[in-house]
């Protein structure tokens, strides 16, 4: 199987470190949404990254149904999130929150790369209040926790999608990932030190308009 799209996203990367840790074999595919579209189109119409293509050419979309598939395959015992249960619940509402958190850093990183000097203020606005609005919950939920990760000893989905879209929005938007959030940085320094995260890391290089 082959994964599609460039490790600078934080939602490519998430499913690259995932795959690293359940030790699945996959090639990479590092095409550009911008510049490789119509070689994605034939695996994902929408044209978007992460595409995963099973090695049956069953093309999977979006990280959130591609980790679920890989959950699946690799059984409950060694996914990193609970079959089911409360804390399934709470994993699955922080990865929401921080790929939604990408989302708006990815739109506000594009207002200003591909709109540069006719930007949508209220636009850039919005994008701002909504980034910082979850920079707040995530800063203070992971204060809360004395656990070297999220929800335990042991790495989850939940901790690899926080880590991803923290670096994203770092390198993206650094005034706004800065020194108020203390607890978010120490959690994304803790993952970063990982040798899976270490071997999927690209420098953002914002498209070109």
């Amino acid at each position: 199987m082959f994964l599609i799209g460039q490790y600078d996203s934080p939602f490519v990367r998430r499913v690259a470190i995932a795959m690293r840790l359940y030790g699945l074999p996959f090639e990479h595919r590092p095409w550009s949404t911008f510049g490789d579209a119509e070689k994605i189109a034939p695996y994902n119409p929408l044209r978007r990254v992460p595409t995963l293509v099973l090695d049956d050419g069953e093309a999977l979309i979006e990280s959130a149904v591609i980790l679920d598939y890989l959950d699946d395959r690799v059984g409950p015992d060694k996914a990193l999130i609970p079959r089911s249960g409360a804390v399934r619940r709470r994993q699955l509402r922080i990865s929401a929150l921080a790929m939604g958190l990408g989302d708006k850093a990815v739109s506000l990183l594009y207002e200003r790369v591909l709109r540069k000097d006719r930007q949508l203020d209220l636009w850039v606005a919005r994008c701002k209040t909504q980034i910082s609005g979850v920079l707040d919950v995530l800063e203070k939920e992971r204060a809360a926790v004395t656990t070297p990760y999220w929800f335990g000893e042991t790495i989850g989905h939940a901790d690899i999608a926080v880590a991803c879209v923290l670096r994203f929005v770092g390198e993206a938007h650094p005034a706004l990932f800065d020194a108020r959030y203390p607890a978010l940085r120490a959690h994304a320094a803790r993952c970063e030190a990982l040798p899976p995260f270490r071997a999927f890391v690209q420098p953002l290089a914002p498209p070109k308009g």
